[in-house]
C-alpha cells in the first residue's frame, strides 16, 4: 500500500459540468523593464469587479510585485462558447498612449485559472526537424510593427534617409490584442472520482477591429455570445464565423480626435487531456528549448570538477606527506637553513588585523550557508514548487532569520579565539551588517520603483514587517547563539604563538595577495557558470526554474572547488613563509563573487534589453546583493576548510 499527502494549498479542485470558473489576473510584466504593474493600471474591462479587493498574498508574492484581482471573464466547465462579448470601451488619447507604451515595452498579461498560469503556445522545430510546441507564460497586450507598405523605398533620395527612419519610428503601428481564444484542458476519470480537473490553460490572442450594424446595448451584452441576441450582433465575429488571423486587425491611433472605440471579446474551448493533475506543471517547467543541453552541461561540469578535485587532492597529500617525512627526519646539512611552512609555526595562529570583522563575515557566511542548504533540501522534496507562488522567497527569508543562532555561535567562537572581549558588540555587528546592507540597497531601489508607480514597490507595512523579522527574531537569535558560543572554551591552537612577530620575506609575484585572489575565483566560477546562466535567465526572463536538485549539486561543486583552491593557495603562501593567511583565505574563497558580478553585467549586455534606467538600476542592485551573498558563503567555507587544514598540518609535526 502507498501513502501520500497533498502539500498545503495545492490540493486539486474537481469541477462538475456547468460549474462557474473564475479567471484571476496577477500582474503585467515585461522583460524589458523588470517593473510589474497591476492589471487595472490600464483601463481593461472591469464590470462587476471590485477594484479595491485583492486576493490575500504571502510575503514572497508581495516582494515579487504580485497583485491578484478578479476579472469579468466567466467560464462554465464544459461549455464551449465563441465570440463572447466582454465589454465595449471608448478610450481617449491619454489612455491609448498608455496602451501603446505598454505594448512597445512588450508587457504581458498573466492570468490564473485554478492556480494555473495562462500560457501562449508557440510553434517551434525540434532537433530532428519535427514540429514542436513551446509555451510562453502569459500573453502580450499587443504588438508593435513597422508598416509593411514602407518596406520598399526609392533609392534616389539619399539625403532624406535619416528623416525617413525617424518618421517610420513615429508611425510604427500598434496592434491591440482585444480578442482572446482560451483553451482549457481537463482530465476526467469517472472510475476514480466525480468531476473534471483543470490540467492546462492556454490562450491565443488576436487583434480584431470589431464592427456592428445595429445599435448595441453593451450593458446587456456583457458576457453574452455575439449573435445570440439581435441586440448583441457583431459583423466581425459570430458562432459561424469566429475570429481568425485573416480578421482585420485593430490598430490603435492615439492621435484620433474624439477617442477610439475598442470591443473586447473572447472564445472558450474545453478539451479532454491525458495529462494527470499531478503532472500538469510539466508543461511550464519544460519551456526551455535546450533542456537537454542544460543537463549535459551540468553533468559534464560535475565530472570535470570531481576528476580535478581527485587529482589536486592526491598531489596535495603526496606533497604534504613528503614535507612531514622531511621535517621528521631533520636531515638538513649543517649551515643550510630550514625552509617551508614549518618555519612560521610560531606566527601562523597569530590573530589577524581586524579579527572581529573577520569573525562577523564568517559567522554571517555560515548562517547563509546553512539556510541555503536547508532551502535547497525543501525545494528538492517539492515543498517549494512553482504552484506555491512566492513560497521560495518567503522560505528563504524565514530560514535566514531563524538560522541566526548558527551565525552568532560561529562568530563568537572565532571572536573568542582571537582574544576578543566585547562579544555583544561583535554579535550585534553579525546580526546587522549583511541584512543592513541588503535592506539599504532594497530600500533605495524600492524608492525608484515607487517613483515608477509599479506594483513591484513593496508597501511600507511590508517593509516594517521585514524590519520586525530582522530586529525582533534574527537579532535575538544571533545574540543567543553568540552567548553560547562565547561561553564555550576557546579553540586551542596546536602550536604556541611567539610574542614577537616574524618578519615576512619578499614574496614571489604568484603569491601576491591580488594575484591569488583573482586566481582563486576562476575555478569555482568555472564550475558553476553554466547554471548561473540558467538561473539568471529564469529570474530576468520570468521563467520557472525547477532543477533544484541540480542547484544543490552545483552548490556542492562550488563549495568543493572553493575549498580546494583556497587550501592550495594557502599552502603556497605558507611555503613562502607568509603567515598572514586569515583574510587571504576568506577572499581567495569568496573571489568567485567578483566573476559572478562581472558575468551578470555581460549577461545583461548580451541577453537583456533594458528599456528604462530604473530597470538597469534594479538589475545592478539585485546582482550586487547576489554577489555579496556569494562572497560570504564561499569565503566563509573557504576560510573554515583552510582553518581545519592549517590546524591539521601543524598538529601533525613536532615542534622543538
Amino acid at each position: 500500500p502507498a501513502w501520500a499527502f497533498y502539500l498545503p494549498g495545492v490540493a486539486p479542485t474537481d469541477y462538475k459540468v456547468g460549474d462557474d470558473m473564475r479567471i484571476k489576473v496577477e500582474a503585467l510584466t515585461s522583460v524589458k523593464t523588470q517593473l510589474p504593474y497591476e492589471y487595472y493600471v490600464l483601463p481593461f474591462c472591469h464590470k462587476g469587479v471590485n477594484l479595491n479587493h485583492q486576493d490575500a498574498l504571502n510575503l514572497g508574492e508581495v516582494l515579487r510585485g504580485s497583485r491578484i484581482y478578479n476579472t469579468p471573464y466567466n467560464f462554465e466547465m464544459g461549455e464551449d462558447e465563441t465570440c463572447k462579448i466582454l465589454c465595449r470601451a471608448k478610450y481617449d488619447s491619454e489612455e491609448l498612449q498608455a496602451f501603446a507604451l505598454m505594448i512597445e515595452e512588450e508587457y504581458r498579461v498573466n492570468m490564473i485559472l485554478d492556480n494555473l498560469p495562462v500560457s501562449t503556445p508557440v510553434a517551434t522545430e525540434t532537433d530532428d526537424g519535427s514540429p514542436g510546441i513551446l509555451y510562453d507564460i502569459g500573453y502580450p497586450i499587443g504588438q508593435a510593427e513597422e508598416p509593411k507598405e514602407k518596406e520598399k523605398k526609392d533609392d534616389d533620395d539619399d539625403d532624406d534617409d535619416d528623416d525617413k527612419k525617424k518618421s517610420d519610428k513615429k508611425k510604427k503601428q500598434i496592434f491591440l490584442f482585444n480578442h482572446l481564444h482560451f483553451t482549457v484542458l481537463y482530465n476526467e476519470d469517472p472510475s476514480k472520482r466525480e468531476g473534471r480537473r483543470v490540467v492546462g490553460f492556454e490562450v491565443q490572442p488576436y487583434s480584431v477591429a470589431h464592427d456592428y450594424m445595429n445599435k448595441v446595448d453593451w450593458e446587456e451584452c456583457t458576457n453574452k455570445v455575439a449573435g445570440d441576441d439581435d441586440n448583441c450582433a457583431l459583423t466581425t465575429c459570430s458562432k459561424e464565423h469566429p475570429v481568425s488571423l485573416q480578421s482585420q486587425p485593430l490598430i490603435l491611433n492615439p492621435k484620433e480626435k474624439g477617442g477610439q472605440e475598442v470591443i473586447f471579446t473572447y472564445d472558450i474551448v474545453f478539451k479532454p487531456s491525458p495529462i494527470r493533475w499531478s503532472t500538469r506543471w510539466d508543461t511550464y517547467l519544460n519551456m526551455d528549448a535546450d533542456a537537454q543541453v542544460h543537463w549535459f552541461s551540468i553533468l559534464n561540469s560535475f565530472m570535470i570538477v570531481i576528476f580535478l578535485s581527485g587529482i589536486v587532492g592526491m598531489i596535495m597529500l603526496h606533497t604534504i606527506r613528503r614535507d612531514f617525512q622531511r621535517y621528521e627526519r631533520g636531515d638538513l646539512e649543517d649551515g643550510v637553513e630550514e625552509t617551508g611552512w614549518k618555519l612560521v609555526h610560531g606566527d601562523v595562529f597569530r590573530p589577524p588585523a581586524m579579527a572581529g570583522w573577520l569573525s562577523v563575515f564568517v559567522g554571517t557566511g555560515v548562517q547563509l550557508c546553512v539556510s541555503t542548504f536547508i532551502l535547497m533540501a525543501f525545494a528538492c522534496f517539492g515543498f517549494l514548487s512553482p504552484a506555491n507562488r512566492g513560497a521560495l522567497m518567503q522560505a528563504m527569508l524565514f530560514l535566514f532569520v531563524f538560522m541566526g543562532m548558527f551565525g552568532g555561535y560561529t562568530s563568537a567562537r572565532f571572536f573568542r579565539m582571537f582574544k576578543g572581549t566585547r562579544w555583544r558588540s561583535n554579535a550585534i555587528w553579525t546580526a546587522m551588517l549583511y541584512p543592513g546592507v541588503c535592506f539599504g540597497i532594497f530600500f533605495v531601489l524600492n524608492l525608484f520603483i515607487w517613483g515608477q508607480k509599479s506594483s513591484g514597490a513593496v508597501p511600507f507595512g511590508t517593509l516594517f514587517a521585514l524590519l520586525l523579522m530582522w530586529l525582533g527574531i534574527s537579532t535575538p537569535l544571533v545574540l543567543v547563539g553568540a552567548f553560547f558560543g562565547y561561553r564555550k572554551q576557546p579553540i586551542e591552537n596546536p602550536v604556541r604563538t611567539n610574542q614577537i612577530p616574524r618578519q615576512v620575506p619578499a614574496q614571489p609575484w604568484f603569491v601576491n595577495a591580488w594575484a591569488s585572489v583573482l586566481v582563486g575565483g576562476v575555478l569555482p566560477f568555472g564550475a558553476v557558470f553554466v547554471e548561473v546562466f540558467y538561473v539568471l535567465s529564469s529570474i530576468w526572463n520570468h521563467q520557472f526554474y525547477y532543477l533544484f536538485g541540480f542547484i544543490l549539486l552545483v552548490l556542492f561543486m562550488l563549495l568543493l572547488t572553493a575549498s580546494e583552491v583556497t587550501i592550495v593557495l594557502c599552502y603556497f603562501q605558507l611555503c613562502c613563509e607568509d603567515y598572514h593567511w586569515w583574510w587571504r583565505s576568506f577572499f581567495n574563497g569568496g573571489s568567485c563573487a567578483l566573476y559572478v558580478f562581472l558575468y551578470s553585467v555581460y549577461y545583461a549586455y548580451t541577453r537583456l534589453q533594458m528599456a528604462r534606467f530604473v530597470a538597469g538600476l534594479l538589475y545592478v542592485g539585485y546582482m550586487m546583493i547576489v554577489s555579496l551573498t556569494f562572497l560570504l558563503i564561499t569565503g566563509s567555507v573557504g576560510f573554515l576548510t583552510t582553518f581545519v587544514f592549517v590546524r591539521a598540518i601543524y598538529a601533525a609535526i613536532k615542534i622543538d
